[in-house]
């Protein structure tokens, strides 16, 4: 388990923050770079890679960085998002919650006979018709048309991408990774933030400047996506050839000024707002950082926006 004391965070952002940036990026990019490697020792055996990890955990950007990497070395790549294949939110193939609500969380909200048949396709280099998911109006269209030649790669990302029941036998001959947030923050006291508050961090964040939800609804929605990171994604992450942890040391710091006024502002409203105590006492105690500096390749972009890369 890896821990960041966060006076030792405060005093490198206070006194060289420019290495301090750096140092985090690099530790982030050589965890990329292993399995890029690793790929491209085998690229005619294993040319399907699927990445998983719960929500906030950056699978998007760790999927983009991979394949740019895998492109820098001359190969062709064809990035696949299993959003995509969502049913539609009326579909009867749904499951449904206690309380009646389709759960968003469940490998079922997936098609996944049609994603396991063009998996299959992909891998034989056959033609795909792929759908398209309207979020908006939470219907499935028609998409683009891919076609993978020999040598080349696809990348496939999702919270269930090491499901079997999702990625049928492709599975067993695909490089598997799951990547999540391992480190901790333990502040003076000695009290250590769980690496699911840092991804809570990131979800309040992003849904507070692209999503147009407020600090409530994030919270109110955190029970239910601990509950199926629990059910559906933590039973199959032993499956993952490669763990790669995507904490950037700083973020905290980037995250502090979009989050705490949002916290304190709901802090005596907020049923069981004890449970994030712990997120307000810790973001209390980080000095925070502006958001210009960080890189625009940077993971933390995917949930402050300004990223070179598209989301």
């Amino acid at each position: 388990m890896k821990i960041l004391n966060v006076h030792e965070m405060n005093e490198a952002i206070k006194n060289a923050p420019a290495r301090f940036i750096e140092e985090a990026e690099q530790t982030y990019r050589n965890e990329i770079q292993n399995v890029a490697d690793h790929i491209l020792d085998r690229d005619h055996t294993m040319p399907i890679i699927l990445i998983s990890g719960p929500s906030g955990s950056a699978k998007t950007t760790t999927a983009l960085r991979l394949g740019t990497l895998l492109e820098n070395a001359g190969k062709v790549v064809h990035p696949v998002s299993m959003d995509n294949y969502f049913r539609p939110i009326g579909d009867p193939g749904n499951e449904v919650d206690e309380d009646g609500r389709v759960d968003l969380e469940s490998p079922k909200r997936l098609d996944m006979d049609l994603l396991n048949e063009q998996l299959e396709m992909m891998w034989e280099c056959k033609e795909v018709e792929m759908p398209s998911f309207d979020f908006k109006n939470q219907t499935r269209q028609k998409g683009r048309t891919l076609k993978r030649n020999d040598g080349e790669f696809v990348i496939l990302e999702g919270i269930h991408a090491l499901n079997p029941e999702i990625t049928g036998s492709i599975g067993s001959h695909a490089t598997t990774v799951y990547v999540s947030v391992r480190t901790r923050l333990k502040n003076d006291e000695s009290d250590l933030l769980h690496p699911s508050k840092v991804r809570l961090m990131r979800r309040i964040v992003r849904d507070k400047l692209f999503r147009g939800r407020d600090i409530t609804g994030t919270l109110d929605f955190y029970k239910w996506v601990q509950k199926g990171e629990q059910r559906f994604i933590m039973p199959h992450k032993d499956k993952a050839m490669f763990d790669i942890d995507t904490f950037i040391a700083y973020e905290p710091a980037v995250y502090k000024p979009f989050i705490l006024k949002e916290l304190l502002s709901v802090k005596n409203s907020y049923p069981d707002y004890d449970q994030f105590l712990d997120l307000e006492e810790f973001l209390t105690e980080i000095d925070g950082m502006e958001r210009d500096k960080v890189p625009l390749n940077s993971l933390v972009r995917e949930f402050v926006g300004g990223s070179k890369y598209e989301y």
